[in-house]
Protein backbone atom coordinates (compact mmCIF):
# COMPACT_ATOMS: atom_id res chain seq x y z
CA UNK A 1 0.00 0.00 0.00
CA UNK A 2 1.25 3.48 -0.82
CA UNK A 3 2.35 5.73 2.00
CA UNK A 4 -0.24 7.71 3.89
CA UNK A 5 1.34 10.88 2.52
CA UNK A 6 0.50 9.72 -0.99
CA UNK A 7 -3.05 8.94 0.02
CA UNK A 8 -3.78 12.58 0.66
CA UNK A 9 -1.55 14.16 -1.95
CA UNK A 10 -3.27 15.23 -5.13
CA UNK A 11 -1.58 16.49 -8.26
CA UNK A 12 -4.33 18.79 -9.34
CA UNK A 13 -3.29 19.11 -12.97
CA UNK A 14 -4.93 15.74 -13.53
CA UNK A 15 -8.40 16.62 -14.67
CA UNK A 16 -10.25 16.83 -17.89
CA UNK A 17 -11.56 19.88 -19.65
CA UNK A 18 -12.78 20.73 -23.11
CA UNK A 19 -16.53 20.39 -22.96
CA UNK A 20 -16.27 23.22 -20.42
CA UNK A 21 -13.30 24.90 -22.06
CA UNK A 22 -12.70 28.44 -20.89
CA UNK A 23 -11.11 31.34 -22.68
CA UNK A 24 -11.07 35.04 -22.17
CA UNK A 25 -14.34 36.35 -23.52
CA UNK A 26 -14.53 39.82 -24.96
CA UNK A 27 -18.09 40.80 -25.75
CA UNK A 28 -17.43 43.30 -28.48
CA UNK A 29 -19.82 44.70 -31.00
CA UNK A 30 -18.93 44.62 -34.63
CA UNK A 31 -16.57 41.69 -34.91
CA UNK A 32 -16.98 39.73 -38.16
CA UNK A 33 -18.33 36.44 -36.84
CA UNK A 34 -16.23 34.53 -34.36
CA UNK A 35 -12.79 33.01 -34.26
CA UNK A 36 -13.52 29.36 -34.83
CA UNK A 37 -11.20 27.01 -32.99
CA UNK A 38 -12.73 23.72 -34.02
CA UNK A 39 -15.22 23.33 -31.20
CA UNK A 40 -18.19 21.03 -31.55
CA UNK A 41 -21.23 22.77 -30.10
CA UNK A 42 -24.65 21.17 -30.12
CA UNK A 43 -28.09 22.19 -28.95
CA UNK A 44 -27.62 19.89 -25.96
CA UNK A 45 -24.35 21.29 -24.70
CA UNK A 46 -23.69 24.94 -25.62
CA UNK A 47 -20.25 25.17 -24.11
CA UNK A 48 -17.66 27.87 -24.35
CA UNK A 49 -16.24 29.01 -27.62
CA UNK A 50 -13.75 31.74 -28.07
CA UNK A 51 -15.25 35.16 -28.65
CA UNK A 52 -12.21 37.40 -28.98
CA UNK A 53 -11.49 40.22 -31.33
CA UNK A 54 -8.25 38.88 -32.78
CA UNK A 55 -6.11 35.81 -33.12
CA UNK A 56 -3.36 37.51 -31.14
CA UNK A 57 -4.34 36.25 -27.69
CA UNK A 58 -1.53 37.58 -25.51
CA UNK A 59 2.21 38.05 -25.54
CA UNK A 60 2.45 34.90 -23.44
CA UNK A 61 0.55 32.58 -25.75
CA UNK A 62 3.27 31.74 -28.26
CA UNK A 63 6.01 31.09 -25.69
CA UNK A 64 3.99 30.11 -22.65
CA UNK A 65 6.31 27.35 -21.44
CA UNK A 66 9.27 29.76 -21.52
CA UNK A 67 7.43 32.28 -19.36
CA UNK A 68 6.35 29.55 -16.94
CA UNK A 69 9.95 28.38 -16.57
CA UNK A 70 11.09 31.97 -16.08
CA UNK A 71 8.45 32.40 -13.38
CA UNK A 72 9.66 29.23 -11.67
CA UNK A 73 13.28 30.45 -11.71
CA UNK A 74 12.12 33.73 -10.15
CA UNK A 75 10.19 31.85 -7.44
CA UNK A 76 13.16 29.60 -6.71
CA UNK A 77 15.63 32.48 -6.44
CA UNK A 78 13.24 34.52 -4.28
CA UNK A 79 12.59 31.56 -1.95
CA UNK A 80 16.32 31.01 -1.52
CA UNK A 81 17.01 34.71 -0.98
CA UNK A 82 14.31 34.95 1.70
CA UNK A 83 15.63 31.77 3.35
CA UNK A 84 12.14 30.27 3.48
CA UNK A 85 13.59 27.01 4.80
CA UNK A 86 13.40 28.62 8.25
CA UNK A 87 9.61 28.84 7.89
CA UNK A 88 8.88 25.23 7.01
CA UNK A 89 9.64 25.26 3.28
CA UNK A 90 11.63 22.61 1.47
CA UNK A 91 13.26 24.14 -1.60
CA UNK A 92 14.72 22.13 -4.47
CA UNK A 93 15.55 22.99 -8.06
CA UNK A 94 12.30 21.37 -9.24
CA UNK A 95 9.97 21.81 -6.25
CA UNK A 96 8.82 24.00 -3.41
CA UNK A 97 7.10 22.19 -0.54
CA UNK A 98 5.54 23.79 2.54
CA UNK A 99 4.55 21.78 5.62
CA UNK A 100 2.71 23.15 8.67
CA UNK A 101 2.57 21.09 11.88
CA UNK A 102 -0.16 23.17 13.53
CA UNK A 103 -2.89 22.10 11.06
CA UNK A 104 -4.29 19.52 13.49
CA UNK A 105 -4.89 22.15 16.20
CA UNK A 106 -6.78 24.34 13.74
CA UNK A 107 -8.92 21.42 12.60
CA UNK A 108 -9.81 20.46 16.16
CA UNK A 109 -10.89 24.04 16.94
CA UNK A 110 -13.06 24.16 13.81
CA UNK A 111 -14.53 20.74 14.60
CA UNK A 112 -15.52 21.91 18.07
CA UNK A 113 -17.96 24.37 16.50
CA UNK A 114 -19.18 22.24 13.60
CA UNK A 115 -19.18 18.64 14.86
CA UNK A 116 -22.82 17.88 13.97
CA UNK A 117 -22.50 19.25 10.44
CA UNK A 118 -19.15 17.54 9.87
CA UNK A 119 -20.63 14.22 11.05
CA UNK A 120 -23.38 14.49 8.41
CA UNK A 121 -20.84 15.56 5.80
CA UNK A 122 -18.60 12.59 6.62
CA UNK A 123 -21.43 10.09 6.08
CA UNK A 124 -22.54 11.81 2.89
CA UNK A 125 -18.95 11.61 1.61
CA UNK A 126 -19.04 7.81 1.51
CA UNK A 127 -22.20 7.74 -0.61
CA UNK A 128 -20.98 10.66 -2.73
CA UNK A 129 -17.70 8.84 -3.35
CA UNK A 130 -19.49 5.97 -5.05
CA UNK A 131 -21.71 8.35 -7.02
CA UNK A 132 -18.80 10.46 -8.25
CA UNK A 133 -16.77 7.40 -9.24
CA UNK A 134 -19.76 6.00 -11.12
CA UNK A 135 -20.34 9.33 -12.85
CA UNK A 136 -16.68 9.59 -13.89
CA UNK A 137 -16.73 6.09 -15.41
CA UNK A 138 -20.06 6.71 -17.12
CA UNK A 139 -18.81 9.96 -18.62
CA UNK A 140 -15.57 8.46 -19.93
CA UNK A 141 -17.21 5.32 -21.34
CA UNK A 142 -20.08 7.28 -22.88
CA UNK A 143 -17.64 9.77 -24.35
CA UNK A 144 -15.64 7.03 -26.09
CA UNK A 145 -18.88 5.60 -27.44
CA UNK A 146 -19.91 9.02 -28.74
CA UNK A 147 -16.65 9.34 -30.67
CA UNK A 148 -17.66 6.38 -32.83
CA UNK A 149 -21.47 6.65 -32.97
CA UNK A 150 -22.31 10.33 -32.33
CA UNK A 151 -19.17 12.38 -32.81
CA UNK A 152 -20.99 15.70 -32.46
CA UNK A 153 -21.64 14.72 -28.83
CA UNK A 154 -17.97 13.85 -28.14
CA UNK A 155 -16.29 16.12 -25.57
CA UNK A 156 -12.56 16.67 -26.01
CA UNK A 157 -10.43 16.08 -22.91
CA UNK A 158 -6.97 17.23 -21.96
CA UNK A 159 -4.75 17.70 -18.91
CA UNK A 160 -4.28 21.20 -17.57
CA UNK A 161 -0.58 22.07 -17.40
CA UNK A 162 0.41 25.77 -17.31
CA UNK A 163 2.66 26.59 -20.23
CA UNK A 164 1.77 23.44 -22.16
CA UNK A 165 -2.02 23.08 -22.41
CA UNK A 166 -2.73 26.34 -20.59
CA UNK A 167 -1.02 28.96 -22.73
CA UNK A 168 -3.02 32.20 -22.65
CA UNK A 169 -2.38 34.70 -19.87
CA UNK A 170 -6.05 34.88 -18.77
CA UNK A 171 -6.33 31.08 -18.60
CA UNK A 172 -3.17 30.75 -16.53
CA UNK A 173 -4.22 33.61 -14.27
CA UNK A 174 -7.69 32.24 -13.57
CA UNK A 175 -6.21 28.79 -13.03
CA UNK A 176 -3.63 30.03 -10.52
CA UNK A 177 -6.21 32.09 -8.63
CA UNK A 178 -8.58 29.13 -8.41
CA UNK A 179 -6.08 26.50 -7.30
CA UNK A 180 -5.46 27.72 -3.72
CA UNK A 181 -9.19 27.80 -3.00
CA UNK A 182 -9.75 24.35 -4.49
CA UNK A 183 -6.80 22.94 -2.52
CA UNK A 184 -8.00 24.37 0.78
CA UNK A 185 -11.48 22.97 0.21
CA UNK A 186 -10.19 19.54 -0.82
CA UNK A 187 -7.54 19.02 1.83
CA UNK A 188 -9.68 20.74 4.43
CA UNK A 189 -12.38 18.16 3.75
CA UNK A 190 -9.93 15.31 4.35
CA UNK A 191 -8.53 16.98 7.44
CA UNK A 192 -11.76 17.91 9.22
CA UNK A 193 -13.20 14.42 8.80
CA UNK A 194 -9.92 12.89 9.99
CA UNK A 195 -10.24 15.03 13.12
CA UNK A 196 -13.82 13.80 13.56
CA UNK A 197 -12.61 10.20 13.33
CA UNK A 198 -9.84 10.96 15.86
CA UNK A 199 -7.05 10.50 13.33
CA UNK A 200 -4.30 13.01 14.01
CA UNK A 201 -3.00 15.13 11.14
CA UNK A 202 0.77 15.44 11.51
CA UNK A 203 1.29 18.06 8.81
CA UNK A 204 -0.55 19.83 6.05
CA UNK A 205 0.63 21.99 3.23
CA UNK A 206 1.17 22.41 -0.47
CA UNK A 207 3.76 21.71 -3.14
CA UNK A 208 4.73 23.32 -6.43
CA UNK A 209 6.58 21.25 -9.00
CA UNK A 210 7.52 23.94 -11.56
CA UNK A 211 4.15 24.05 -13.39
CA UNK A 212 2.24 21.47 -11.34
CA UNK A 213 0.51 21.96 -8.02
CA UNK A 214 -0.46 19.68 -5.17
CA UNK A 215 -1.94 19.89 -1.69
CA UNK A 216 -1.71 17.38 1.12
CA UNK A 217 -2.62 16.51 4.66
CA UNK A 218 -0.45 13.84 6.31
CA UNK A 219 -2.29 11.81 8.95
CA UNK A 220 -0.65 9.74 11.62
CA UNK A 221 0.00 6.49 9.81
CA UNK A 222 -0.53 4.23 12.81
CA UNK A 223 -3.84 5.88 13.77
CA UNK A 224 -5.08 5.71 10.21
CA UNK A 225 -4.25 2.01 9.89
CA UNK A 226 -6.07 1.23 13.16
CA UNK A 227 -9.19 3.19 12.16
CA UNK A 228 -12.36 1.37 11.11
CA UNK A 229 -12.90 0.82 7.42
CA UNK A 230 -15.92 3.16 7.38
CA UNK A 231 -13.82 5.86 9.05
CA UNK A 232 -11.17 5.54 6.33
CA UNK A 233 -13.82 5.74 3.61
CA UNK A 234 -15.26 8.87 5.18
CA UNK A 235 -11.85 10.54 5.26
CA UNK A 236 -10.95 9.52 1.70
CA UNK A 237 -14.30 10.58 0.22
CA UNK A 238 -14.42 13.91 2.03
CA UNK A 239 -11.93 15.73 -0.21
CA UNK A 240 -13.74 15.16 -3.49
CA UNK A 241 -17.13 15.65 -1.84
CA UNK A 242 -16.11 19.05 -0.46
CA UNK A 243 -15.05 20.17 -3.95
CA UNK A 244 -18.28 19.05 -5.60
CA UNK A 245 -20.50 20.49 -2.85
CA UNK A 246 -18.63 23.79 -3.10
CA UNK A 247 -19.12 23.73 -6.89
CA UNK A 248 -22.85 23.06 -6.47
CA UNK A 249 -23.28 25.97 -4.04
CA UNK A 250 -21.25 28.27 -6.29
CA UNK A 251 -23.26 27.04 -9.27
CA UNK A 252 -26.53 28.07 -7.60
CA UNK A 253 -25.11 31.57 -7.11
CA UNK A 254 -23.88 31.66 -10.71
CA UNK A 255 -27.36 30.86 -12.01
CA UNK A 256 -27.93 34.58 -11.50
CA UNK A 257 -25.07 35.30 -13.94
CA UNK A 258 -25.73 35.49 -17.72
CA UNK A 259 -22.26 34.07 -18.45
CA UNK A 260 -23.11 30.84 -16.65
CA UNK A 261 -25.70 30.06 -19.33
CA UNK A 262 -22.77 29.03 -21.53
CA UNK A 263 -22.26 25.84 -19.50
CA UNK A 264 -25.79 25.09 -18.31
CA UNK A 265 -27.32 22.21 -20.31
CA UNK A 266 -30.94 21.72 -21.17
CA UNK A 267 -33.46 21.41 -19.60
CA UNK A 268 -31.88 23.54 -16.82
CA UNK A 269 -31.03 26.29 -19.31
CA UNK A 270 -34.70 26.87 -20.19
CA UNK A 271 -35.70 26.74 -16.52
CA UNK A 272 -33.20 29.25 -15.16
CA UNK A 273 -32.73 31.57 -18.15
CA UNK A 274 -34.92 33.51 -20.54
CA UNK A 275 -33.62 32.42 -23.91
CA UNK A 276 -32.81 34.98 -26.61
CA UNK A 277 -34.42 34.78 -30.04
CA UNK A 278 -31.05 34.53 -31.74
CA UNK A 279 -28.08 36.68 -32.76
CA UNK A 280 -28.63 40.14 -34.21
CA UNK A 281 -26.96 41.08 -37.53
CA UNK A 282 -25.45 44.56 -37.22
CA UNK A 283 -24.35 44.90 -40.84
CA UNK A 284 -23.51 42.89 -43.95
CA UNK A 285 -20.07 42.57 -45.57
CA UNK A 286 -20.02 43.73 -49.17
CA UNK A 287 -19.84 41.00 -51.84
CA UNK A 288 -20.24 38.29 -49.21
CA UNK A 289 -22.48 35.27 -49.37
CA UNK A 290 -24.78 36.95 -46.86
CA UNK A 291 -25.23 39.99 -49.11
CA UNK A 292 -25.82 37.90 -52.22
CA UNK A 293 -28.37 35.74 -50.40
CA UNK A 294 -30.35 38.76 -49.22
CA UNK A 295 -29.61 38.92 -45.49
CA UNK A 296 -30.12 42.37 -44.00
CA UNK A 297 -28.99 44.33 -40.98
CA UNK A 298 -31.33 43.85 -37.99
CA UNK A 299 -32.18 40.31 -39.07
CA UNK A 300 -31.95 37.89 -36.16
CA UNK A 301 -30.16 34.62 -36.96
CA UNK A 302 -32.02 31.70 -35.36
CA UNK A 303 -30.23 28.73 -36.92
CA UNK A 304 -27.37 27.79 -39.24
CA UNK A 305 -27.49 24.43 -41.03
CA UNK A 306 -30.22 23.35 -38.66
CA UNK A 307 -28.19 24.16 -35.54
CA UNK A 308 -30.19 26.49 -33.23
CA UNK A 309 -28.43 29.81 -32.65
CA UNK A 310 -29.18 31.47 -29.32
CA UNK A 311 -25.85 33.21 -28.77
CA UNK A 312 -22.57 33.81 -30.63
CA UNK A 313 -21.17 30.69 -28.93
CA UNK A 314 -23.56 28.54 -30.97
CA UNK A 315 -22.15 29.44 -34.40
CA UNK A 316 -20.90 26.23 -36.05
CA UNK A 317 -17.66 25.63 -37.90
CA UNK A 318 -18.02 26.37 -41.63
CA UNK A 319 -15.82 25.54 -44.60
CA UNK A 320 -15.21 28.08 -47.39
CA UNK A 321 -17.13 27.27 -50.55
CA UNK A 322 -19.80 25.23 -48.78
CA UNK A 323 -23.46 26.20 -48.93
CA UNK A 324 -24.98 27.13 -45.59
CA UNK A 325 -28.66 27.39 -44.75
CA UNK A 326 -29.33 30.39 -42.52
CA UNK A 327 -32.69 30.94 -40.83
CA UNK A 328 -33.57 34.41 -39.57
CA UNK A 329 -36.37 36.44 -38.08
CA UNK A 330 -37.17 39.64 -40.02
CA UNK A 331 -39.80 41.84 -38.44
CA UNK A 332 -41.02 38.77 -36.59
CA UNK A 333 -41.35 36.64 -39.73
CA UNK A 334 -39.18 33.50 -40.16
CA UNK A 335 -37.16 33.34 -43.40
CA UNK A 336 -34.61 30.85 -44.77
CA UNK A 337 -31.62 31.70 -46.97
CA UNK A 338 -29.03 29.60 -48.77
CA UNK A 339 -25.62 31.24 -49.07
CA UNK A 340 -22.06 30.44 -50.08
CA UNK A 341 -19.55 30.48 -47.25
CA UNK A 342 -16.66 32.89 -47.82
CA UNK A 343 -13.06 32.40 -46.59
CA UNK A 344 -11.89 34.52 -43.66
CA UNK A 345 -9.39 37.21 -44.71
CA UNK A 346 -6.87 36.11 -42.07
CA UNK A 347 -7.41 32.37 -42.49
CA UNK A 348 -8.51 31.03 -45.91
CA UNK A 349 -9.42 27.67 -44.38
CA UNK A 350 -11.96 29.22 -42.01
CA UNK A 351 -15.42 29.98 -43.33
CA UNK A 352 -17.57 33.06 -42.70
CA UNK A 353 -21.12 33.83 -43.78
CA UNK A 354 -20.20 37.50 -44.12
CA UNK A 355 -21.84 39.50 -41.35
CA UNK A 356 -21.01 41.91 -38.56
CA UNK A 357 -22.91 40.55 -35.58
CA UNK A 358 -23.84 41.56 -32.07
CA UNK A 359 -21.53 39.56 -29.78
CA UNK A 360 -23.26 40.61 -26.59
CA UNK A 361 -24.59 37.81 -24.42
CA UNK A 362 -28.39 37.87 -24.43
CA UNK A 363 -29.35 35.24 -21.85
CA UNK A 364 -31.34 36.75 -18.96
CA UNK A 365 -31.31 34.85 -15.64
CA UNK A 366 -34.71 34.15 -14.11
CA UNK A 367 -33.10 34.76 -10.71
CA UNK A 368 -31.85 38.16 -11.76
CA UNK A 369 -31.13 39.70 -8.36
CA UNK A 370 -27.32 40.11 -8.58
CA UNK A 371 -25.68 42.69 -10.83
CA UNK A 372 -22.79 41.08 -12.71
CA UNK A 373 -21.13 44.06 -14.33
CA UNK A 374 -17.53 42.83 -14.12
CA UNK A 375 -16.70 40.17 -16.76
CA UNK A 376 -13.36 39.41 -15.08
CA UNK A 377 -15.03 38.38 -11.83
CA UNK A 378 -17.60 36.34 -13.74
CA UNK A 379 -14.89 34.48 -15.65
CA UNK A 380 -12.88 33.82 -12.49
CA UNK A 381 -15.92 32.35 -10.74
CA UNK A 382 -16.65 30.19 -13.79
CA UNK A 383 -13.09 28.86 -13.66
CA UNK A 384 -13.38 28.27 -9.92
CA UNK A 385 -16.68 26.43 -10.37
CA UNK A 386 -15.32 24.30 -13.20
CA UNK A 387 -12.02 23.39 -11.53
CA UNK A 388 -13.64 22.58 -8.19
CA UNK A 389 -16.25 20.33 -9.81
CA UNK A 390 -13.87 18.41 -12.04
CA UNK A 391 -11.14 18.10 -9.40
CA UNK A 392 -13.74 16.40 -7.22
CA UNK A 393 -14.97 14.07 -9.95
CA UNK A 394 -11.56 13.13 -11.37
CA UNK A 395 -10.12 12.45 -7.92
CA UNK A 396 -12.62 9.62 -7.47
CA UNK A 397 -11.25 7.73 -10.46
CA UNK A 398 -9.40 4.63 -9.19
CA UNK A 399 -5.84 5.58 -10.08
CA UNK A 400 -2.83 5.15 -7.75
CA UNK A 401 -2.34 8.74 -6.57
CA UNK A 402 -6.03 9.71 -6.56
CA UNK A 403 -8.70 9.34 -3.91
CA UNK A 404 -10.60 6.79 -5.96
CA UNK A 405 -7.68 4.35 -5.90
CA UNK A 406 -7.45 4.50 -2.11
CA UNK A 407 -11.23 4.30 -1.82
CA UNK A 408 -11.38 1.01 -3.75
CA UNK A 409 -8.30 -0.34 -1.96
CA UNK A 410 -9.92 0.19 1.43
CA UNK A 411 -13.10 -1.56 0.27
CA UNK A 412 -11.38 -4.74 -0.97
CA UNK A 413 -8.56 -4.81 1.60
CA UNK A 414 -8.64 -7.93 3.81
CA UNK A 415 -11.23 -9.55 1.55
CA UNK A 416 -8.50 -11.30 -0.43
CA UNK A 417 -4.89 -12.17 0.15
CA UNK A 418 -2.40 -9.33 -0.16
CA UNK A 419 -1.37 -10.68 -3.54
CA UNK A 420 -5.00 -10.92 -4.66
CA UNK A 421 -5.68 -7.33 -3.56
CA UNK A 422 -2.64 -6.06 -5.48
CA UNK A 423 -3.69 -7.99 -8.58
CA UNK A 424 -7.24 -6.64 -8.48
CA UNK A 425 -6.01 -3.09 -7.90
CA UNK A 426 -3.58 -3.20 -10.82
CA UNK A 427 -6.31 -4.51 -13.09
CA UNK A 428 -8.57 -1.63 -12.03
CA UNK A 429 -5.71 0.87 -12.40
CA UNK A 430 -4.89 -0.42 -15.89
CA UNK A 431 -8.52 -0.27 -17.06
CA UNK A 432 -8.99 3.26 -15.70
CA UNK A 433 -5.71 4.51 -17.14
CA UNK A 434 -6.48 3.06 -20.57
CA UNK A 435 -9.99 4.53 -20.52
CA UNK A 436 -8.77 7.96 -19.47
CA UNK A 437 -5.87 7.85 -21.93
CA UNK A 438 -8.18 6.76 -24.74
CA UNK A 439 -10.41 9.78 -24.14
CA UNK A 440 -7.42 12.10 -24.39
CA UNK A 441 -6.02 10.33 -27.45
CA UNK A 442 -9.37 10.48 -29.27
CA UNK A 443 -9.62 14.18 -28.40
CA UNK A 444 -6.34 14.91 -30.16
CA UNK A 445 -7.24 12.65 -33.05
CA UNK A 446 -10.37 14.69 -33.56
CA UNK A 447 -9.11 18.21 -33.03
CA UNK A 448 -5.34 18.00 -33.14
CA UNK A 449 -3.22 19.75 -30.53
CA UNK A 450 -5.29 22.34 -28.73
CA UNK A 451 -4.49 24.72 -25.91
CA UNK A 452 -6.45 27.03 -23.68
Amino acid sequence: MESIFEIFTHAIILFFIRSFEIFEIDFLLGYVEMINTGFIVTDKCPYFKKLTISLELDFITENAIIYVLMAWVAIFITAKALKLEKYGFEIKAYSLVYKNKSVNDVLIRVLGRTRAAVSVFANVSVIAGFIMMGFAFWFLLNNVSNFFVAQSEFNELTVLIPGITLTSAPAITYFLLSIPIVLVMHEGGHGIVAALEKIKIKTGGFAIFIAMFAGFVEPDEEEFEKAKKISKLRVIGAGATSNVLFALVLGVVLLTNPFFAMVVPEPLLSIFYELPEGVLILSIIENSGAEQAGLLANDIITSINGIPILSPADFPSLNPGDTATVSVLRDGQPLDFGLTVMPAPDDPERGLIGIMRDNSFAYTPVMNFIEWDNPTISMFLLWLWMISFFIGIINMLPLPILDGGKFIHIIIDKRFSDKGVKTVMWIIYAFTFILFGLNIALSYMKSGWFTI
